[in-house]
């Protein structure tokens, strides 16, 4: 069994340039067909990073040696209640890791270092869809967006 160790960074300990560049590389690769442009998930890597007190997240990596195996990226919405505290805008495990329970640990470290609710937006035919049910995440609402 292989064992993963993990780093989370946050606008106190914040990445490299380099280890951002990394970070972004692997989601672009390894979100597939349910990703973002590079330029998308760079900014909200920057925005997870940001110093300003209400928003800001953490971006959690999970290694295999010194390999990223996986990578989850939170953003603040600096709300709550009526909209949840934070928004899981990417998770995304390396396909040679995948099956081997690494998308519930960084999802269970994820929920441990958030304050308040998190939500997130997945398509209906995600096969991650189904470990977002089983840790207790609801679909409460239909998402509408209204695109310029």
């Amino acid at each position: 069994m292989i064992k993963y160790t993990y780093k989370a960074f946050t606008p106190v300990d914040l990445p490299t340039e380099n280890q951002i560049q990394q970070i972004t590389d692997f989601l672009n690769t390894h979100l597939q067909e349910y990703g973002d442009d590079p330029k998308d998930i760079r900014s909200a890597i920057d925005f997870a990073l940001d110093e300003k007190e209400k928003f800001g997240g953490l971006v959690i990596l999970a290694f295999a040696q010194k390999e990223i195996a996986g990578a989850v990226i939170i953003n603040k919405t600096g709300m709550g209640g009526y909209i949840p505290e934070n928004i899981l805008v990417y998770i995304a495990v390396h396909q040679k890791h995948r099956g081997q329970g690494l998308g519930k640990k960084l999802m269970q470290h994820a929920i441990k270092l958030c304050d308040g609710a998190i939500a997130l937006h997945v398509e209906p035919d995600n096969p991650a869809k189904f470990l977002y049910e089983k840790m207790g995440f609801e679909n409460k609402y239909l998402e509408m967006r209204y695109n310029r």
